[in-house]
């Protein structure tokens, strides 16, 4: 058995237990259809199955127990939902990398540039050992690189990008650095004092992407959109704080506790004219002012 063929066997016993807590004929039935799909030999006994789960424990932290009352696996995990999705996400793109070379003619990948994940382990250490790092950073601007000093707090992800949250030596401020922008990380041996009571999810709490607006409660904001809109809304919510208050077949209007920075007025208006702000009124006059002044620039 290749390690290949072991590798592909667990992330579909995974897809199947996440999926139906199936009971041991019915994983085997699963996977011998998978064999004769993806011609490998996927077939296992139970003793094999159990070593299988003891992999899976280790490799991926993805706890697998059997349920003897009712015969089924199920997926025991500490995980919040949000982790857990992600995981099982990453896994989903594993699987559909691993055929991508009988498949390349049928799947379109999204062109980009690396995005430093190659840093992510690195710095994770680093603040789970409080341990000052240092790095080279590079602004999206055409400014030169400066040399950081940090001790990294958290890590940050907005829109396929990654960010450390970290004090910056240099100030004494609580920045976000693009991963994507970063080079020569380094972890350091040096410790560093963790800030007292600071919290990752407390600090993003009204932010809306990674400009921090502050961390006391903003006002309300409430944003009434086109029913066609709405139905994307309902589905993939702006912020956590998002709440529906009127769902009619004239409008979907929500409200939202977030801070409206630069990256919020930018994201409503990419839904022009699909979208109204109700309130607060100097965030609706200012959407005005920069529609205004993008209808002046295209003018000839």
């Amino acid at each position: 058995m290749s390690k290949r063929e072991a590798i592909i066997r667990y992330n579909l016993i995974i897809n199947k237990v996440r999926k139906s807590k199936p009971n041991f004929e019915q994983l085997l039935d699963y996977l011998e259809h998978e064999s004769e799909l993806q011609e490998y030999d996927f077939i296992i006994s139970k003793r094999t199955l159990q070593r299988d789960l003891n992999d899976i424990r280790e490799i991926y932290k993805i706890d697998i127990q059997y349920n003897p009352s009712n015969r089924h696996y199920y997926i025991a995990s500490d995980y919040n939902d949000d982790e857990q999705h992600r995981i099982f996400e990453a896994l989903d793109v594993f699987n559909a990398l691993n055929v991508s070379d009988r498949l390349s003619s049928h799947i379109h990948f999204e062109r980009r540039s690396p995005m430093g994940t190659e840093h992510l382990l690195g710095l994770l250490h680093a603040i789970k050992n409080q341990k000052i790092t240092e790095f080279t950073h590079r602004k999206y601007f055409n400014n030169p690189p400066t040399e950081r000093r940090v001790d990294p707090l958290g890590i940050k992800e907005y829109r396929s990008r990654w960010y450390l949250v970290a004090r910056d030596h240099k100030d004494d401020r609580i920045k976000t650095f693009a991963l994507d922008r970063m080079r020569d990380v380094h972890v350091t041996r040096e410790q560093f004092t963790p800030l007292q009571n600071f919290d990752l999810h407390t600090y993003f709490r009204y932010s809306f992407g990674v400009i921090v607006g502050g961390t006391e409660k903003p006002p309300v904001v409430e944003l009434s959109f086109t029913p066609f809109q709405g139905n994307y809304i309902k589905t993939l919510p702006l912020h956590q704080s998002q709440e529906i208050i009127k769902d009619t077949t004239k409008e979907v209007r929500v409200q939202l506790h977030v801070h409206p920075t630069h990256d919020f007025q930018m994201e409503i208006l990419s839904m022009m004219p699909n979208v109204r702000v109700i309130k607060p009124e100097f965030l609706r006059k200012e959407i005005e002012r920069k529609i205004k002044a993008a209808s002046k620039g295209t003018k000839k």
